[in-house]
Order: structure tokens, then sequence, then C-alpha cells
């Protein structure tokens, strides 16, 4: 049961990411104004003393938004690989099972990465979302890579053994 537990997690968070990156292409505009707002920091604090890093080329805000949705989609299709893999390993041995981890572990890993990173890091506090009221995605990154960081911890956690 935990190793069948632990194969629906990572495809949950397959489809997860999968519907975030579709959201993304299918509306590219509404979504789009998100990064723009953000690299341009036009709602940020007025006078903060962080807006030498706006980025004001209109290129550069389509490259880091194409960027994004490329993160979320090798997300997406590396848990649904790994998870994948994890169903079909279900009756492995010990060694199969943990090696049929890999993908899930390399998408929960970029998916992580792309939240954290990309989103809190970045976007949080390089471009200083955080003080914008409007365009703020620090709330919705840190629920996301948590969830990501959560199921892969419970993924690799040695509980999955044939015994279990």
């Amino acid at each position: 049961m935990i190793r069948l537990s632990k194969a629906v997690m990572v495809l949950a968070m397959a489809f997860f990411a999968s519907l975030v990156a579709f959201n993304n292409v299918t509306d590219y505009a509404t979504n789009f104004a998100f990064v723009h707002h953000v690299f341009l920091m036009d709602t940020t604090f007025p006078g903060n003393q962080l807006m030498y890093r706006a980025i004001e080329a209109p290129w550069l805000h389509h490259a880091g938004y194409m960027g994004i949705i490329a993160l979320e989609t090798a997300t997406a299709l590396l848990c649904w690989l790994g998870g994948l893999h994890l169903l079909r390993a279900l009756r492995a041995s010990d060694a199969g099972f943990r090696a049929a981890k890999r993908w899930a572990i390399a998408g929960l890993t970029l998916g992580f990465l792309t939240w954290q990173v990309a989103f809190m890091s970045v976007g949080g506090e390089w471009f200083g979302m955080w003080m914008s009221e409007q365009w703020n995605g620090v709330p919705d990154a840190f629920r996301f890579f948590i969830t990501l960081l959560a199921v892969l911890i419970y993924l690799t956690l040695p509980n999955d053994g044939s015994e279990a």
C-alpha cells in the first residue's frame, strides 16, 4: 500500500504541474500579465531601492514566461514518467522499486526548484514581488513547492520495502 501511495502522490503532482502548464499555454495573456508586472516591478512599493532590477524589455518578459512554462512542463513530464515507473515497480524487489524512483525524484526536485527558485527567490526577492498587493505570487509559490517537497520527502523515505 505504501508503494501505491507513493506512486499516486507522484501522479497527483504530475497532474497538478500539467494543469499549471496547460493553463499558462491556453491562457497565455492572462498569466503573462503576472510575469510582465513582476519584471517591471511597477506595483512594488513606490521609491523602493530595488527598482534598478526592473526589466522593461518585453521580449525578456516573454522569454522568462516561456522558460517558466518549459520548467512546469518538464516537471509534469518527469512526474508522469516517474509515477508510471513506480506503478510498474509495485511488485518489484526493494532495489527495483528504489531504482524506479529516479524519474519521480527528478520531477519533484525540478518542480520544487521551479517554484522555490523562480517564484520565491527570483520573483519574490529579486523583483520584490512580495511588495505587490496585486501581483504577489509568493503565497501560492510556497504552497506549491512545499507540497512538492512533502511528496519528495515521502517518496524518498525508506519505508517502501516489500515487507511494508
